[in-house]
């Protein structure tokens, strides 16, 4: 199916990253279990942060070294299935997951007076959209697809700048600057505007603008980095990456992703807009509900002598 049985088990589930995943799994089950029963003013996970932060160590796990990632080397539309769940998906699993005090520790570690700024609003958009636009300008994304250290460095530098932008959303400490309901509505019609120029490229695009994705020497030295073994013998079995796409053309397979990216971000950030009209609405109504069971006293009227 969509050409995985051509490759062996280590191409498609790279067993070290898959051991290294494993440990943070049950390094994050022993921290918020046994671990925080030892730490002064920390409370054990619930069931539903263990199973969020599990699933989004599994999403991660799926698109940057499972069978995603794989698939995202030989068809762009994967390759967007893939930057949708690590950066779009993942990171808001992984935060919601982490107990408050987990958070607490991990913010005292950092110069938070110096790097404030990069979590404001509008600066943290910036970052993370303008670095995904840049990526996805063809000479920069055939550049980075074909250098391994670039490649990890521009992925991690993704990985945090969403982290950023999520937090805007999804702050997890209770005690810490809170964006309004209002605020959040502006940050979220923001970020959607921010990609919707890199989408359009891609959609739009009268030809295929990615060599990655049909030059065939290009892809085998790309491919060098998720498959073991010489990968010019994919060009001898195979011929270049047009054997494994199932749509008519790369041009159309990169129309195609251009669109499951912008349908797999409009439809999250259309869930978080009606989550927070949602919770604006609650805590509206729950101020409401406070003033009525405490009705105000009527005003004293003051002693005119003249009435006596």
């Amino acid at each position: 199916m969509l050409g995985l049985q051509y490759f062996s088990f280590n191409d498609l589930w790279s067993p070290a990253i898959l051991a290294l995943f494993l440990l943070i799994g049950a390094g994050y089950l022993v921290l918020v279990g046994p671990v925080s029963e030892k730490v002064s003013g920390a409370e054990p996970a619930t069931a539903g942060q263990r199973v969020l932060f599990i699933t989004g160590l599994l999403v991660f796990y799926l698109a940057q070294a499972g069978p995603f990632n794989l698939l995202g080397h030989v068809m762009f539309s994967f390759h967007m299935i893939s930057m949708a769940l690590s950066y779009l998906v993942a990171p808001p699993l992984l935060m919601k997951g982490l107990p408050n005090w987990v958070w607490r520790k991990i913010v005292s570690y950092l110069p938070t007076k110096q790097l404030s700024f990069l979590a404001h609003p509008i600066v943290a958009a910036l970052l993370f959209n303008g670095l995904f636009s840049i990526y996805h300008l063809p000479v920069v994304h055939d550049y980075v697809m074909l250098n391994f250290t670039v490649h990890r460095l521009y992925y991690i530098a993704l990985f945090i700048t969403s982290m950023l932008m999520w937090w805007t959303l999804l702050n997890p400490l209770p005690e810490g600057r809170q964006a309004s309901g209002l605020s959040k509505v502006g940050f979220i019609f923001l970020n959607m505007v921010l990609l919707t120029p890199a989408c359009g490229l891609i959609i739009f695009a009268s030809e295929p603008l990615y060599a990655t994705y049909s030059n065939p020497a290009v892809w085998a030295e790309a491919m060098r980095y998720c498959v073991s073994g010489d990968t010019s013998a994919l060009l001898r079995s195979f011929g270049g990456p047009a054997f494994f796409n199932f749509l008519s053309s790369a041009k159309e397979d990169q129309q195609v992703g251009g669109i499951i990216m912008k349908f797999i971000q409009e439809g999250i950030f259309v869930s978080m807009l009606a989550l927070v009209f949602f919770q604006w609405y609650r805590k509206e109504k729950q101020e409401d509900d406070e003033d009525d069971s405490h009705p105000k006293e009527p005003p004293v009227m003051p002693f005119n002598p003249a009435t006596k």
